[in-house]
């Protein structure tokens, strides 16, 4: 898949002592003040996730389990990246239709978003989301 934009990856502190330790703070690492975070987990391998793109919510998802693999959509052209460092995530802002697949068995997502949940903010009809991503 080719690439049209650059879709910014954001790399976390690590801490090594008896433990591995990563963090996220705001302004430091993520570019939004956090309203939400979700986690999936026990996702069926088999099935794909997301399928939608946000009208105005930012979000930055990592993989702190395994690995995934995230397609990105921004109207144009589509770029995959396979997320499979925990410290790693990638800035997904708004108007970007997403795709997670390539689950492995426990993987763990973490995500940040920018605003709180709002299905008005959602479009999950990918030909409405090429319509307005033209606009």
């Amino acid at each position: 898949m080719s690439q049209q934009k650059q879709l910014p990856l954001i790399k976390l502190p690590k801490i090594f002592d008896d433990c591995y330790l990563s963090f996220a703070q705001t302004p430091d690492h993520i570019p939004f003040t956090i309203k939400r975070v979700y986690y999936i987990l026990k996702s069926d391998p088999k099935l794909p996730r997301g399928h939608h793109a946000h009208k105005k919510t930012r979000q930055v998802i990592f993989c702190i389990q395994w690995s995934v693999k995230l397609i990105f959509d921004v109207g144009k052209r589509k770029r995959e990246i396979l997320l499979e460092e925990s410290n790693v995530g990638v800035l997904i802002d708004k108007m970007i239709w997403h795709e997670m697949t390539d689950f492995k068995n426990d993987t763990i997502l973490l995500i940040l978003a920018s605003k709180v949940f709002n299905e008005k903010d959602y479009i999950r009809d990918y030909a409405q989301f090429k319509k307005q991503a033209k606009t």
